[in-house]
């Protein structure tokens, strides 16, 4: 796990002094995603730089040095992440009589890429992974994300060249990039909480997407592709499921989890893992101690207020396992001591606030451990979240109701936001997690729309950008141009494998792992099991009871039943009470008229009137806040006090 700055202008030359300074000054601002060493490469001629901050996971010898040049210095390569299969690659390479000088994957892919070639290796790998990588004989930089979208990858076009990075925030360091805020990118964190690929904050900026494969020819033409396709995976199991019955399938995935887990926890660093008490992460923790010699050690987060607190249920199950447990209990001084430092992790605006306990178990984990595996992708994979039902059951109920009804509903979507008391019956077919005036807002909504915008509204914090950045452009089209419509709880799992575990989820483990220079691992997402459970039937995803059925039957193994019957809690933090409490000092001073100001294009009033709605105790506007917050923060440390950046002014 690291990360990884550079540029090029093809077939240009470059000054190598000057080029060295630029590079490392970029990747300086990552130094916490890699804190052992750093390294630096330019190839003046071919006007190439690189530069590199380095964790070291396997082999901590100089052996794993990156920038990484192939034994015939025709490939030059950074990666960020890591190779699971490297010990597979090692033995062909080898098997071609050449000697590796150590045992890191890095070594193993770059000259395994010099054999065979490096679409070829790409398609080969089992790990997480973004990739750059420099052929000198035709000129060309490859850029690779992995399958499902685990480490992030940016890159920018500049002049008659590229920038690539881990981060956008290195961009910030390269003379010839100018910050300037996308305005798309604004209506669509505010909608979701993130900033949706190939989208990001500045504009000019792109993430590559999962699976996506960006070429760089040394003409500067540039091509971008998917080397793998979870839509086309899907729909070819849905096509052609495996005709295999519960117990079989409940075997063959037990023993791809066990590869999983296995490969996983190969490290010359010390491993631990996140213990959550949810079905995902106790599933992983039970699997890693089978295959373990020693008792895992295990981390989790507790809350003082009961109703997030899941650590008792986290402390029970690492009894039964025989792990090494290491809980913490969260209080509101110890989240605001991590909030000015948010937009300097994630550099984007994120406002997904369980950011911050997800910090906290990192930092934790650190003290002990370099690795720790995690059980995120389970709810993705196996339909756990509530939405899924929420959307299905709301249509069924609409779709009884005569034509004049539902027009009725759809018209007052605006009118049940002030004057609720009186649906609070149909209001609850939403979910008891919206408070009733939201309740009954998408209810009507619902009435008019498709199940695809209904659950795209469920997903929305802010569901009308338009009213707090008047004017504003919101692409709709872009983050769910996948989705027609979604007709079916495998149609929104989808949805979500695209859009909000790797755009929400693994973005979140990866900037708050990286925080503390911690590697985060992700077994459920080994994208052999993902792809296996695609090929399952429909039923075998999601059936009716208790959501998750294959998994809750597997750790069932392990585990008494009782403990993992129970309602989800998910890992959320009270925000809507510290709002009013604790953070509010905070809060105010972020949303005090002259701060917003320097946000151009805000409706100041509107958002000081959803800011006095909440602390009033008239409404309960966490989601709203928390996102504008959020863009508040990101805006005064980057664009406002960031020496030498113009401020933030929306692109047209």
């Amino acid at each position: 796990m690291c990360g990884f700055a550079g540029f090029l202008q093809p077939s240009t030359a470059i000054d190598h002094d000057r080029s060295m300074r630029i590079v490392r000054a970029m990747a300086a601002p990552i130094d916490h995603r890699g804190p052992d060493s750093e390294g630096a490469l330019v190839d003046a001629g071919r006007g190439l730089a690189l530069a590199f901050r380095r964790l070291a996971i396997m082999d901590l010898s100089e052996a794993g040095h990156q920038p990484m040049v192939s034994r015939t210095g025709r490939l030059s390569v950074m990666f960020n992440g890591e190779i699971y299969n490297s010990a597979e690659l090692r033995e062909r390479v080898e098997a071609k009589g050449i000697a590796l000088r150590g045992h890191s994957d890095t070594e193993a892919m770059v000259e395994h890429m010099a054999l065979f070639g490096i679409e070829k290796t790409i398609g080969d790998l089992v790990g997480m992974f973004a990739i750059a990588v420099f052929d000198r004989d035709d000129g060309r930089l490859v850029l690779v994300r992995d399958r499902l979208g685990i480490k992030p990858l940016y890159w920018a076009k500049s002049g008659n060249g590229i920038l690539f990075a881990s981060q956008p925030k290195c961009f910030l360091a390269h003379p010839d990039f100018r910050p300037e805020a996308d305005e798309r990118a604004i209506a669509q964190f505010l909608r979701y909480g993130y900033v949706p690929a190939p989208f990001s904050i500045y504009r000019g900026v792109a993430k590559l997407e999962p699976g996506h494969m960006l070429v760089i020819n040394a003409d500067g033409r540039i091509s971008d592709r998917a080397w793998w396709d979870l839509a086309a995976i899907a729909e070819e199991g849905a096509l052609e499921p495996l005709a295999i019955g519960d117990e079989e399938a409940l075997e063959r995935y037990s023993a791809l989890l066990d590869e999983a887990v296995g490969m996983r926890m190969v490290a010359d660093v010390p491993l631990g893992a996140f213990l959550s008490g949810g079905i995902d992460s106790s599933l992983t923790v039970a699997r890693m101690q089978k295959l373990s010699s020693r008792p895992v050690k295990t981390f989790t987060i507790g809350f003082s207020d009961p109703r997030f607190d899941e650590s008792h249920q986290a402390l029970r199950i690492a009894e039964l396992l025989g792990t090494e447990h290491h809980p913490l209990t969260l209080d509101p001084a110890d989240a605001m001591a991590l909030v000015p430092k948010l937009p300097d992790w994630f550099d984007e605006p994120f406002a997904d606030s369980s950011q911050l306990p997800t910090l906290l178990v990192s930092r934790l984990a650190r003290e002990h451990v370099t690795v720790s595996l995690s059980g995120d992708g389970g709810d993705e994979l196996f339909a756990g979240y509530t939405r899924y039902a929420d959307v299905m059951r709301l249509q069924r109920r609409l779709r009884v109701l005569p034509g004049t009804a539902r027009n009725w509903l759809s018209g007052s979507a605006d009118r049940f936001s002030r004057r609720t008391g009186a649906i609070e019956s149909l209001g609850r077919a939403v979910g008891t997690e919206l408070r009733l005036d939201e309740r009954a807002q998408r209810l009507a909504m619902a009435a008019g729309t498709s199940s695809a915008m209904l659950m795209r509204d469920i997903l929305s914090h802010w569901r009308d950008p338009d009213r707090l950045f008047p004017g504003i452009e919101e692409p709709v089209g872009e983050a769910w141009r996948h989705t027609t419509a979604l007709s079916s709880p495998s149609d929104m799992q989808l949805c979500d494998m695209r859009t909000y575990l790797p755009e929400d989820i693994l973005a979140k483990v990866d900037r708050a792992s990286m925080a503390f220079s911690l590697e985060a691992r992700v077994p459920l997402l080994d994208h052999r099991l993902v792809e296996f459970v695609w090929r399952l039937d429909a039923g075998k995803r999601h059936r009716p009871g208790p959501s998750k059925w294959l998994l809750r039957e597997l750790l069932a193994r392990d585990l008494p039943r009782d403990l993992f019957l129970r309602p989800k809690k998910g890992f959320s933090i009270p925000v809507h009470e510290w709002l009013r409490g604790p953070m509010r000092d905070w809060a105010e001073s972020l949303l005090a008229p002259a701060t917003l100001s320097r946000l151009p294009g805000i409706d100041v009033s509107r958002a000081r009137e959803i800011w006095d709605q909440h602390v009033e105790g008239r409404a309960d506007r966490r989601f709203e806040l928390w996102n504008l917050l959020m863009l508040a923060s990101w805006n005064e440390r980057w664009m406002v006090s960031n020496e030498g950046s113009p401020d933030l002014a929306l692109s047209a």
